[in-house]
């Protein structure tokens, strides 16, 4: 069995207005062989950036055509050392991500077994989800806990929002510090004791901003404290952890085994947060997780993706991690989601159950990947020199 094909679906995703507001496009990645089996992959974007990674799947697809798709680690090994000549970037790694998720979705198709049985087994029989996406353009504390309690009633236990106000900036004021605190602690009065928050700070902050905070919602017991700073660098992050009392996490912005090495070895986080559909894939993902292992460092894979092809790859790696806790739920993709799925993933309670269907358990109907296929997006309102940064 040989490849055949590839083809790429930009779609549209209905928006998103929590962390970097405009329309995400989602893209889909179809491998074809000459046997007919084919297979799904997602591969991660972000906006203004969704043509480049694009661009990159369709150019790898020219040196995967004629090769057999059971060879996955020979191809990403080729692909970064070969093809990108040791030089990897976010575009590469998510474009390389969709085509190996697809490549293993062929594998179980071709064997008959669920993917996560080809990588050793299940360890459990259902996967732990959070909430995110849920609270949109909410500008006030009552409209976080308006939205909180919504989110709920739902079935999940779990929830993540990042309740800073404003632009993402290293330095921010005492006014803002307190209007998260003052989210937080809506949230928590709102949803109880016993739902668990998970705290995103999007890498936003310098380290007196981020550990200040923190002391400050301690009391609102947050299950985490995610990307206090910026992920470069290693030393300030570590910093961080070891001046509050909330578990730290990082991850959804570092890419393959080498990106997370110095984290580990520096024990500069408690839980790490790769994204399948960005960090080179589901075996990659798999790999990492093995490293953070012998570390008692926690694995929650990152999933700002569709509820689809991206959750369902995230779904089959994380069954299979021993050091798995939870994984992301964007409720709000979860619509259009449900429409271009054959069969859509269902979330009962906070958690999603293991299905036992070949390769990565899902299909998408092409029809409506070419119905809600992503335009030409608009220009965002960045700032310009005259504007406050």
């Amino acid at each position: 069995m040989l490849v055949s094909s590839v083809d790429t679906y930009c779609v549209q995703s209905g928006g998103h207005k929590a962390g970097m507001t405009g329309q995400k496009a989602w893209i889909f990645v179809k491998v074809d062989t000459d046997e007919g089996v084919h297979g799904w992959g997602e591969a991660y974007t972000q906006l203004d950036r969704y043509k480049n990674i694009q661009q990159h799947v369709q150019e790898m697809a020219r040196y995967l055509v004629g090769r057999s798709p059971f060879n996955i680690k020979h191809f990403t090994t080729m692909i970064y050392n070969d093809f990108a000549g040791r030089r990897g970037s976010m575009d590469l790694y998510c474009a390389l991500s969709g085509i190996e998720q697809a490549l293993w979705d062929i594998i179980g198709k071709k064997l008959d077994a669920p993917v996560y049985n080809l990588l050793g087994g299940a360890c459990r029989s259902k996967i732990r989800v959070y909430a995110n996406g849920w609270y949109g353009d909410a500008a006030t504390p009552e409209v976080y806990a308006d939205r909180a309690v919504e989110t709920i009633k739902r079935g999940f236990s779990a929830l993540k929002f990042d309740p800073f106000p404003g632009p993402w900036r290293l330095y921010i004021t005492r006014k803002d510090e307190e209007k998260a605190v003052d989210n937080v602690r809506a949230v928590r009065e709102a949803v109880g004791p016993d739902v668990d928050l998970l705290i995103e700070v999007h890498r936003r902050l310098a380290p007196m901003h981020a550990i200040r905070v923190a002391h400050s919602i301690a009391q609102y017991r947050p299950y985490w404290y995610e990307e206090p700073v910026p992920a470069e660098n290693i030393k300030a992050l570590a910093e961080v952890k070891a001046k509050i009392d909330a578990p730290v996490v990082t991850g959804e912005a570092i890419y393959t085994k080498m990106g997370f090495r110095e984290i580990l070895e520096q024990r500069a986080a408690d839980i790490i947060n790769p994204d399948v559909c960005n960090c080179g894939g589901i075996l990659e993902l798999k790999e990492i997780a093995a490293m953070a292992e012998p570390h008692y460092v926690a694995v929650s894979p990152h999933n700002y993706n569709s509820t689809s092809v991206g959750l369902a790859a995230t779904v089959q790696v994380s069954s299979c991690i021993p050091n798995f806790i939870i994984t992301e739920y964007f409720v709000n993709f979860e619509e259009i989601s449900n429409q271009i799925a054959e069969e859509p993933i269902k979330m009962e309670k906070g958690y999603i159950k293991l299905q036992e269907k070949p390769g990565l358990g899902i299909e998408l109907k092409e029809e409506l990947l070419l119905e809600n296929k992503m335009t030409q997006q608009g220009k965002r309102n960045l700032r310009t020199f005259d504007q406050e940064l």
